[in-house]
């Protein structure tokens, strides 16, 4: 039985890593959670899961936490950065699934490496902001990163049992969001809600903004590059609105591996946590008879711009990639809180990008005094 901690239990990932839990209580036993602040969420995964260890990001929240579980609860509860690094390093722990929202994802993700944990990566900015240092680390540590993301399981996929320096391409799919085939004139004034309506997936508020500007596939690029050891040349984005194809490798022989399902995040959380097993559940089937087609179109980075500044930040190298995803945080957070407009994000990740003097090869220490400096940037720009 495979013992799992869960950073981030409360969010889309965690909830519904723990739906495949729930499902294969014979398989997996949660041993820890951590969230940034949902503690009544959390309240009830405790009384669920009976967890070992729990771990509560805000201080304020943490206390809250000891004041509404039930006395016969028997949970040590952490707090802060250090509560996220006890989660992620317990001696009893297996796995560790990596589902935070965002760059306070990093720090825990190297602990757990640090104490040799297997990594379901789902906090795709952990490599975004510090690949290099991640994949020299676990390298050094001995450890798998196992992705959690759709389209980089299937990556993963495609290439068991073949060697990594036999690619030619990697191409990634893109749903195209909710404003596929839209113009640049019809999204100056489109709102959050209209950008948080996935077509075909379900996905929290982050994110889904990230899938409207297609950042979120400009972070995937940057991601795959550090997973797979391919250059950015070698990534190609393609928009495929049925999300069946999660994504497939063109191999140095001109052969080409897919690999489909249906749009379930279930599916790839599963194979991360199972592997290098496959396990049986009752997810609805893929008819591609019912589907009937299956279409693709090239990205369109003129109306998309964000895909765009994340190829430059990933040619750029250094600790542009950084300053990509730290400017995007902060900008996503002002559009859902109606202080900015659709294509301000691009813009003012397109001012701190050139307003940086980048870092080749950054310490942890750098990368985030570059985060940092990355967000007070943002901040002071829209005022």
């Amino acid at each position: 039985m495979k013992k799992i901690s869960i950073l981030g239990s409360t969010g889309s990932i965690g909830t519904q890593a723990l739906d495949v839990v729930r499902n294969n209580k014979d398989k997996f036993k949660i041993e820890a959670l951590a969230v940034n602040t949902s503690i009544e969420t959390l309240k009830n995964q405790i009384i669920e899961f009976r967890p070992e260890v729990v771990a509560v990001y805000n201080e304020e929240k943490s206390n809250e936490l000891k004041k509404i579980l039930p006395k016969e609860v028997n949970v040590d509860i952490y707090s802060g950065m250090e509560g996220l690094k006890v989660i992620a390093s317990l001696e009893s722990v297996d796995i560790v699934l990596t589902a935070l929202v965002g760059m306070i994802g990093l720090v825990p993700t190297l602990e757990a490496i640090k104490h040799r944990k297997t990594i379901a990566l789902a906090n795709k900015e952990t490599f975004v902001t510090a690949g290099s240092l991640v994949m020299n680390e676990a390298k050094k540590m001995g450890v798998n990163i196992l992705p959690v993301d759709s389209e980089h399981s299937a990556i993963f996929q495609c290439l068991n049992g073949e060697s990594n320096k036999e690619i030619e391409k990697i191409i990634l799919t893109a749903s195209g969001g909710p404003f596929r085939n839209k113009t640049k004139e019809q999204l100056i004034n489109v709102t959050k809600n209209e950008a948080l309506k996935h077509p075909n997936w379900s996905m929290g508020r982050k994110i889904s903004i990230d899938s409207a500007t297609l950042m979120n596939k400009g972070l995937e690029v940057i991601e795959a590059k550090w997973l797979f050891e391919v250059d950015s040349s070698d990534i190609d984005v393609l928009v495929h609105p049925q999300s069946i194809v999660h994504s497939m490798v063109q191999f140095i022989d001109g052969s080409v591996i897919a690999q489909l399902g249906n749009p379930d995040m279930k599916l790839p959380i599963q194979y991360a946590l199972s592997y290098p097993n496959r396990i049986y559940n009752d997810y609805e089937r893929l008819d591609l008879a019912k589907i009937s087609s299956l279409t693709f179109e090239k990205a369109d980075t003129n109306t998309f711009p964000c895909l765009k500044l994340a190829y430059d930040s990933l040619e750029k190298g250094g600790t542009y990639a950084t300053v990509l995803n730290a400017a995007n945080e902060i900008l996503v957070s002002e559009f859902l809180n109606d202080k900015i407009k659709f294509y301000d994000i691009p813009m003012y990740i397109e001012k701190a990008l050139e307003k940086h003097s980048s870092i080749e090869e950054p310490t942890l220490e750098e990368i985030l005094y570059i985060d940092d400096w990355s967000r007070k940037f943002i901040k002071e720009s829209i005022k």
